[in-house]
């Protein structure tokens, strides 16, 4: 199969225009923009949990602190050092962030040549005549790869002092271990990711379906119909053994997790706190701060007495299209996998560009399939309008007093229809490429 020559070299200038821009993150002061950090990922909320377990106090005391204990334990060190103004400290913590960007688009690369050879092999056997060799989807994995590295967004979450980084690393490494079908490396980056931001919970119909019927694949009705003497070799049975053995090691993480954090906050009420401070922190929406959702804006104009009623429709709404696009994109479990996050991502208490880093680069992994949307360069211009429109608006309204709140509210809202309209868009494009799939064989 073709490789694009210069990826490698592509791959270290990302790392290395990362490692360039480290001495002027402070300047940058990209930690402070509600695009970047939320509540959630804020390095220095962090620093300020860690400074109250250090007094004795616990790290939830505040109303600062909102992550999870383990952050504590492996960001807290540093982020003390950070304080003390010391410059090894911060660049230690960019490092960090560095390798673990590397690391993650690594794993979405490894996810891509997976997904490109169960595509190659399936498609060469059905019609091997018409399939151009370099269509397996190989050249996908690279370019999705390199989207991640070079994706503005991701250049802004790993200078930008905040977790996000880790977020989507996890996240990755369950769809990497479930891909692979290694079963405690996908329970362990699954739970890890819930652990951490909660939504990637429903990541679990995905995760499950790659480990019993493995990647993404044209509909098994095609081999069944078309070529049913074949059909025994591409379509899976479903089995039980996967899903038992996932839910063992999900408990086993669990556990794991949860007695990691009660030891870390013994004294401090323990596992009840940290549930409270984080999950029902990001259910509750309790922190109305600016950022480039809806949902601030939205619940600081409703009424007290109608708050839980909507903060029911918010939340309940992601849960109302697991089962539908779980039902259609079935044989695709990676590409719904993409479609949960952006979901997530336009729906979620506490939004932030690392999101879209993430599936704008799992976007990357489908190209061959979405060569034929038809809003791509106005979803292109859409997100680079909002990304220089958000800074700007939100300049106006705080610091020169000229604008309010509306005018950042704006940028907030076109970016949630942008999301909306590239998730439609996909999937229409996603089902007609399979639909075309099918009317190719049937002239066979």
């Amino acid at each position: 199969m073709p490789r694009i020559w210069w990826f490698w070299p592509a791959v270290a200038a990302a790392l290395a225009f990362r490692l360039l821009l480290l001495p002027f993150a402070n300047e940058l002061n990209l930690g402070s923009r509600p695009e970047v950090a939320t509540p959630l990922t804020s390095l220095r909320r962090l620093a300020e949990g860690y400074w109250l377990k250090q007094s004795s106090l616990s790290p939830y005391a505040g109303s600062m602190y909102h992550g999870s204990p383990l952050l504590l334990i492996i960001f807290g060190p540093l982020t003390a050092k950070r304080v003390e103004s010391q410059p090894a400290a911060d660049l230690y913590c960019s490092l960090i962030f560095v390798f673990v960007d590397f690391l993650t688009s690594m794993l979405i690369r490894a996810i891509g040549q997976k997904l490109g050879l169960t595509n190659y092999k399936i498609l060469k056997f059905l019609k091997p005549s018409e399939l151009d060799e370099s269509s397996g989807g190989l050249e996908a994995a690279d370019i999705a790869c390199l989207i991640y590295l070079w994706n503005p967004f991701t250049i802004m979450t790993c200078l930008g002092s905040c977790t996000s980084p880790i977020d989507n690393l996890m996240v990755v490494l369950a769809i990497y271990g479930a891909c692979s079908r290694v079963v405690p490396l996908a329970a362990f980056g699954w739970v890890m990711a819930t652990h951490l931001s909660l939504y990637p919970a429903i990541l679990l119909i995905p995760v499950l379906l790659l480990l019993v019927y493995g990647p993404d694949a044209p509909p098994p009705k095609l081999f069944v119909k078309e070529h049913s003497n074949a059909a025994g070799s591409f379509v899976r049975a479903f089995s039980w053994k996967p899903i038992l053995q996932f839910a063992l090691w999900a408990l086993i993480w669990s556990c794991y997790i949860l007695l990691l954090s009660c030891i870390y906050l013994k004294g401090f009420d323990g596992a009840y706190e940290m549930l409270k401070k984080t999950f029902g922190f990001i259910l509750t929406v309790e922190d109305l701060s600016p950022n480039i959702g809806v949902l601030w804006y939205f619940f600081a104009e409703v009424f007290d007495f109608f708050r839980d009623f909507f903060l029911i429709v918010f939340h309940v709404n992601i849960l109302f299209m697991v089962c539908p696009l779980a039902i259609r994109l079935m044989h695709r479990p990676c590409f719904l996998a993409f479609i949960y996050i952006t979901v997530s991502s336009v729906l979620k208490s506490y939004p932030s560009v690392g999101d879209a880093a993430l599936y704008l680069s799992l976007l990357g992994l489908f190209v061959v399939e979405l060569a034929e949307m038809k809003f791509s360069f106005f979803l292109f211009c859409g997100y680079v309008g909002v990304s220089l429109l958000s800074p700007v608006m939100h300049n106006l309204w705080i610091w020169r007093g000229t604008g309010n709140a509306n005018f950042y509210f704006a940028t907030g809202l076109a970016y949630a229809c942008l999301q909306t309209v590239l998730v439609v868009e996909v999937v229409s494009t996603m089902l007609n490429h399979d639909r075309m799939l099918k009317k190719k064989l049937k002239k066979t």
